[in-house]
């Protein structure tokens, strides 16, 4: 099969991804062997491609995976053949540890990633356990469907953990679809990347006003049209206005900015997998029972209360694809911001 190989980590300028010619996997008795039609392009490749964190090598990135069934192992009883499934970044879980047993799967010490420990979606095919494949809403086509299987999922997680440290309020958030007046709840987002322009989507569904701090006049544009109340730089927004916040934007700058315009007991939640150095800070931007937590990988009960949620709303995915071919090229455009929502490799067997 065709894979983009990752052997040497490097700045994705130099074009560290390699076009082999790979065996094609062949799945366990618990696995699927996919045939993957999509992936993502997510901003965990490209920190993996750059060596910022750093799995097994060499490997085929990817994490975002569609396709089609192509086979089933023995015991695998919830998909067959022919079956569309989505492959997420949480490859496998021991389901014996600490975390496992205690419903914080996501904590697993023994925890494997797509694309990071495992090989990914760059390639034609793909093998992942059954257990962690996810089913996807029929109403999405596959370019449209996978960045929900990172971008929106972490989104999902981010908003929830973040809301969910705004204790008093977040029972009325979550049920809020069923009521006449929404809470006059201010939430922040943090760059407006693919996982923010999915987040304002649920964010809004829960009733809640959206204030979006990005760089540049064309994301602040696309952010007021995803339904965004205020749209500007970090440092221009008011203090003291939000009652809880995301931060995508892996810039450890950020956080005393977010922190200076989170209200008292409000919670910062940090969305990304890395992020520069966090700057020396006034303990006064903590006080107040403001809570800063980050986020770690996401669980299988996450990815399918997102799907569920994609599906009724429904989430819209704005996607720019790319052949898997151009894979190099794709990154370079993540890494200058010059994707408008997300990008998708399109696999061409």
């Amino acid at each position: 099969m065709n894979a983009q190989l990752l052997r040497h980590p490097c700045p994705v300028e130099q074009s560290p991804l390699e076009w082999v010619d790979l065996p094609t996997p062949t799945p366990g008795d618990d696995e699927l062997l996919v045939r993957v039609h999509v992936c993502g392009v997510c901003h965990t490749d490209l920190h993996t491609v750059e060596g910022e964190i750093t799995g097994k090598l060499p490997i085929v990135p990817g994490h975002q995976i569609v396709g089609l069934v192509e086979q089933a192992g023995s015991n695998v009883k919830e998909f067959h053949v022919g079956d569309r499934v989505g492959v997420p970044w949480l490859y496998h879980t021991c389901g014996e540890c600490e975390f496992c047993r205690s419903d914080r799967e996501n904590l697993c010490v023994n925890a494997q990633f797509t694309g990071f420990h495992v090989n990914g979606g760059y390639a034609e095919y793909a093998v992942a356990p059954a257990a962690f494949a996810v089913k996807i809403p029929d109403s999405f086509d596959d370019a449209h469907a996978a960045p929900l299987l990172c971008a929106g999922i972490i989104g999902y997680r981010a908003l929830r953990l973040a809301l969910e440290g705004h204790a008093p309020a977040w029972p009325r958030i979550a049920t809020v679809a069923q009521e006449r007046d929404p809470p006059n709840f201010r939430v922040g987002l943090y760059g407006f990347g693919a996982s923010a322009h999915i987040a304002i989507q649920i964010a809004r569904r829960w009733g809640c006003e959206v204030y979006v701090a990005t760089r540049g006049a064309e994301h602040q544009r696309l952010a007021k049209e995803s339904g965004a109340m205020w749209a500007g730089r970090a440092e221009d927004v008011p203090n003291d206005t939000l009652h809880a916040a995301v931060m995508f934007a892996p810039a450890g700058a950020l956080v005393p900015e977010a922190l200076r315009a989170l209200r008292k007991g409000g919670t910062l939640a940090l969305g990304g997998i890395y992020m520069t150095p966090i700057p020396e800070m006034k303990y006064e931007l903590l006080y107040h029972e403001r809570i800063v937590r980050s986020v770690a990988n996401a669980t299988r009960g996450d990815a399918q209360q997102l799907m569920q949620l994609a599906g009724q709303i429904p989430i819209r995915t704005d996607v720019q694809t790319f052949p898997l071919a151009d894979a190099n090229r794709a990154l370079v455009a993540l890494k200058r911001s010059e994707i408008h929502g997300a990008g998708v490799l399109i696999v061409d067997h």
